[in-house]
């Protein structure tokens, strides 16, 4: 049944993305508008959600959310599956997530991502990388929109443990903004592939951290707090998860 519902899913995306091929024409027409592509795009990530909550039986709760300030401020995720990635553009309306380059390659979905816009970084240029991402967050803060950032760089497992990549200290120099971890197991039910677990998907938004600390205060601080939430989980694993099931 699992094996089913996938299928049925991986159908039902394809066919939702095509129905973009006409706005995506109009959008070529116009001049490729930002604001209405962004609305074009969170339109079709909630219809993916929509999707994984229909067929694959895939929902998502949000805890914390009273930590998202109102202004814009830097969001530091956790990332362990493609479920993020297209979520945080419904769960934060107008947020410029970093984004790998591999990412554009995807039909349809990578034109509207590379117009909405977001941050898109080539990671196999280390320096322009970084000075893309700083410029590029900084132009998004002064359009007033929050920067997230998956600062693990690749999905990891719900047992592997966090690490950062550098960078992302950079980008919190750089930007002065609060920052607000982010902690999520989507890994529980969507760790590579396409979706095939139902379940919930828990969004936890911890505790803001102060712009203005060392570069080493921040990593600690922010490492720890997402590495903790996670630990809410760790115990579980797919195994326990699909006992605690049956």
């Amino acid at each position: 049944m699992a094996h089913a519902r996938s299928l049925l899913f991986a159908a039902y995306w394809a066919a939702w993305t095509t129905l973009f091929l006409a706005p995506l024409a109009v959008f070529l027409l116009s001049g490729s508008p930002e604001r209405p592509i962004r609305r074009a795009t969170r339109l079709w990530a909630r219809g993916i959600l929509a999707g994984l909550r229909h067929i694959v039986g895939l929902r998502y709760v949000e805890e914390g959310r009273q930590h998202l300030p109102a202004k814009p401020c830097l969001i530091v995720a956790n990332h362990q599956s493609t479920w993020e990635t297209l979520a945080f553009l419904v769960l934060v309306p107008d947020v410029a997530i970093v984004a790998k380059r591999e990412l554009l390659a995807i039909p349809v979905v990578g034109w509207f991502l590379r117009r909405s816009p977001m941050i898109v970084i080539d990671r196999g240029n280390g320096t322009q990388a970084l000075r893309t991402m700083i410029d590029e967050g900084r132009a998004a803060v002064a359009a007033g929109r929050s920067v997230l950032i998956f600062p693990e760089g690749t999905r990891g497992g719900i047992d592997a443990p966090l690490r950062f990549k550098r960078g992302v200290e950079l980008l919190y120099g750089r930007l002065g903004l609060p920052v607000v971890p982010v902690a999520l197991n989507s890994g529980l039910f969507w760790p590579g592939g396409m979706a095939t677990r139902a379940g919930t998907v828990v969004v936890s938004y911890l505790t803001a951290i102060a712009p203005g600390l060392t570069a080493a205060e921040f990593l600690r601080g922010t490492e720890g707090a997402i590495d903790r939430e996670l630990d809410r989980w760790r115990p579980i694993g797919l195994d326990g998860l699909g006992a605690k099931a049956a």
